[in-house]
């Protein structure tokens, strides 16, 4: 029988990225003469990537942005940020001992975030994470990204998981929306970076620390073999 897959999204779920992705939006702020972002701005920036993250931005500062500045900014961004990755991000508390009583059960781990794979694994190589993880799939792995069905699906795939034995972990409308286009059960964390309460998301459990992850997976499976 194929083992249980958990797969988690990154930024604002497995991973506090919030302080090193807005300082280094910050720079690109700063120089095209903009105020910039704070921790406080956090769910109104992050959760869709580093293009989205950058819009967004502009929009806070009600900015015009077209597509071929916004495409030179996010050309710039990239470097300035790999170049800092894990100055301050660290995974949650209580992540890393989830993710050893899953792995000690049997469920294989996998990760699927719109974050670039490349970056993905920079960070996560950084934190001492990349060999957890039987799939790393970032936002250019698949010629779609969440919420399509397919990023999920094919993160899936390529962890040699199996749909019906997975649950999805995630802190935004984007993952909740992208494990029920696949039709995988999702956990939201209420600690991430989101504008609205992950509830409000529809995802079918919520719990606001790592330690209460392995009960409402568990409820989850239960409800699932009913």
């Amino acid at each position: 029988m194929t083992a249980p897959l958990l797969v988690l999204d990154l930024d604002g779920t497995l991973v506090d990225t919030a302080a090193d992705l807005i300082a280094t939006l910050n720079i690109i702020l700063t120089n095209e003469g903009l105020r910039p972002m704070t921790r406080d701005d956090a769910g109104a920036l992050l959760g869709a990537g580093a293009r989205a993250m950058i819009e967004r931005g502009f929009r806070l500062n009600d900015a015009p942005l077209d597509t071929p500045t916004l495409d030179r900014l996010f050309a710039t961004y990239i470097p300035l940020y790999e170049g800092r990755i894990a100055e301050e991000s660290r995974p949650f508390p209580g992540a890393l001992a989830a993710l050893d009583r899953f792995a000690a059960a049997g469920w294989r781990l996998a990760v699927c975030t719109n974050k670039l794979e490349s970056l993905s694994r920079r960070l996560l190589d950084e934190l001492d994470l990349t060999s957890r993880f039987a799939a790393v799939c970032g936002g250019d792995t698949f010629a779609v990204r969440k919420p399509e069905a397919g990023h999920l699906l094919g993160t899936i795939e390529r962890a040699g998981g199996d749909p019906a034995r997975t649950v999805m972990v995630g802190d935004s409308v984007t993952d909740v929306n992208a494990a029920k286009n696949a039709r995988v059960p999702v956990v939201g964390v209420t600690f991430g970076y989101t504008d609205a309460p992950v509830a409000t998301f529809g995802p079918d459990a919520v719990i606001d620390h790592f330690d209460d992850l392995w009960n409402a997976v568990a409820t989850i499976d239960a409800a699932r073999q009913r």
